[in-house]
């Protein structure tokens, strides 16, 4: 989370940075990878208005390019 934090959201392996639209449904997803996830909220209303673009696709999924750390926050209720 503090490099996240330091660095933003990448894409990594994949095309895009894959985002979920609820906070449940990105609890479900990230406990795939591990048993204690942290949520990150992004803050895309103003990401959007600063240029990021967002991609919506179906089940509530949302994909961008580069997330920069100015519009990341931890969910302090994850």
């Amino acid at each position: 989370v503090i490099e996240i934090l330091k660095i933003g959201l990448l894409p990594m392996k994949r095309q895009y940075v894959h985002l979920s639209e609820k906070k449940d449904d990105a609890f479900k997803v990230a406990l795939r990878k591990t048993k204690s996830p942290v949520i990150l909220k992004i803050k895309a209303s103003q990401a959007f208005k600063n240029g990021i673009c967002f991609y919506k696709e179906e089940n509530s999924l949302w994909l961008s390019n580069v997330i920069p750390p100015e519009y990341i926050e931890v969910n302090k209720s994850s």
